[in-house]
């Protein structure tokens, strides 16, 4: 039994290392090339988790590293599909997100500004960071399955889209029935 957990940790650790590489970028040998060099990096994996909490499904897209006069400008363009949970009915289904994004990563490291990322003396560049926070800003507030979903039943609580509920509504505490009266529409008036 001991040994299986070992093994399945050391099995995950090695996952993730290889998920973690996917949106790694070597861009070193751009830095020799003339102002203007560009180069493709294309995308297209099944899965992809990157930490703490974010799981993609179909990645696929590209990233053009260009070298301008100020560093290498990263120009990025993903597709992918992860899970949401319905705000109305609870239940998780798959949702499409794109992004796209431009980001410069500056060579001279003393004379950058606050927004500028800097290039590693590596020439290794590590999209996750960036692809995750664009990804979650990309959700949507308040996700729905379907724009007719039903949601959830408020007396029992059952998925009114798989459920059909046929018990009585529930009564009213009387001290709420003048609410009611708010949400009966009046008719308009004629226009003076």
């Amino acid at each position: 039994m001991r040994v299986a957990l070992i093994l399945s940790e050391l099995l995950d650790g090695f996952l993730v290392s290889d998920n973690q590489q996917i949106l790694r970028l070597n861009v070193g040998f751009i830095t020799s090339q003339n102002v203007g060099y560009s180069r493709k990096f294309t995308f297209d994996h099944p899965y992809i988790h990157i930490p703490p909490d974010l799981d993609l499904y179909e990645l696929s897209g590209h990233a053009i590293g260009t070298k301008t006069a100020k560093g290498i400008l990263i120009q990025v363009s993903l597709d992918a599909v992860t899970t949401l949970e319905c705000s109305r009915c609870l239940e998780d289904y798959p949702h499409s997100i794109g992004i796209e994004f431009t980001e410069l990563f500056v060579f001279d490291h003393q004379n950058i500004d606050e927004s500028a990322q800097r290039l590693p003396e590596h020439g290794g560049i590590d999209l996750a960071p960036l692809v995750r926070e664009e990804m979650l800003v990309s959700v949507p507030i308040n996700p729905l399955c379907s724009s007719q979903c039903l949601g959830l039943c408020p007396i029992c609580g059952g998925n009114r889209n798989e459920v059909l509920c046929d018990h009585p509504e529930s009564s009213v505490d009387p001290r709420l029935e003048v609410l009611r009266s708010y949400l009966v529409e009046e008719p308009d008036s004629p226009a003076e």
